[in-house]
């Protein structure tokens, strides 16, 4: 076996997640010329996930204020001071190969897909926010907002396996929680009432999905294994494993599944909500 490909055997093997993406960053050069440099310098140019990670984000996130250079550098610092990273951004990634029919490859989150990019920015936002540079983590926060059409407080703690479908129009207030598993579609609001600067906002738990449009509105919690139905209006607790629908939004049966953040199936709920 060639060293070349004695290295890629090797690359597979420990992170099957970045070989997949490059595999899919070297489709896009032969199949498509005129993106070549961009899958090369965003993808194909680095030694790992996190590298191209880093990169690609710097570079949809650059502006006079802050340059790509100095994106890039923290967020290398921050993947040093918070591996976990790199993980939860794979799991992110996985999860949206699954769960979005409209991705076919790894490399198209990485590269294309905003709901994602807007994850991971929050990601490095919220770690920067833990390491005490709250300014800089606004900061990302206000340029994916302006960038990705998505407005998340970095001091909400996100679980992993999350996938932001579409992501125009979602915004997260400062004392939410996201569990593992979530799937959320566009125009979500997970929201507080009143001006009070004390715990004001959802808890999302895991394997939760809301549908586009819904607003979660107070310090509520969403049961695990629940479903939000869109365009709906939740105010108060939702139990685990159940669907609710409607403004103000209640009970309507049951989840329908087991996981309805995997499965992504809403179409009843609008049968269940008239019947």
């Amino acid at each position: 076996m060639s060293v070349s490909a004695k290295k890629s055997a090797e690359i597979q093997a420990v992170d099957p997640v970045w070989e997949a993406v490059r595999a899919g960053a070297r489709q896009i050069v032969a199949a498509e010329p005129s993106l070549s440099n961009m899958a090369i310098s965003a993808i194909l140019n680095h030694e790992t996930f996190e590298q191209a990670l880093g990169h690609r984000l710097a570079a949809r996130l650059d502006h006079d204020d802050v340059s790509a250079d100095l994106i890039r550098q923290a967020f290398a610092e921050m993947i040093t001071d918070f591996p976990d990273i790199g993980h939860a951004a794979r799991v992110d990634l996985a999860a949206t190969l699954e769960r979005d029919p409209a991705c076919h490859r790894a490399v198209e989150p990485l590269l294309f897909f905003k709901g994602y990019q807007a994850i991971q920015t929050h990601r490095f936002a919220h770690a920067m926010y833990l390491a005490g540079r709250r300014d800089f983590a606004l900061y990302l926060q206000s340029r994916a907002s302006q960038v990705f059409q998505v407005d998340i407080n970095p001091a909400v703690p996100m679980g992993k396996g999350i996938m932001l479908d579409h992501g125009t129009g979602l915004v997260i207030g400062e004392t939410a929680t996201v569990g593992d598993n979530v799937s959320m579609l566009q125009n979500v609001t997970l929201g507080g009432t009143g001006k009070s600067d004390q715990d004001r906002h959802p808890k999302i738990g895991n394997g939760v999905l809301i549908g586009a449009g819904a607003k979660v509105l107070g310090n509520i919690r969403i049961g695990d294994c629940s479903r939000i139905g869109a365009g709906s209006v939740v105010l108060k607790e939702v139990p685990p494993r159940v669907t609710v629908a409607g403004v103000p939004a209640k009970v309507i049966g049951e989840a329908g599944c087991a996981q309805p953040a995997l499965v992504m199936d809403q179409e009843f709920l609008v049968h269940d909500l008239n019947s």
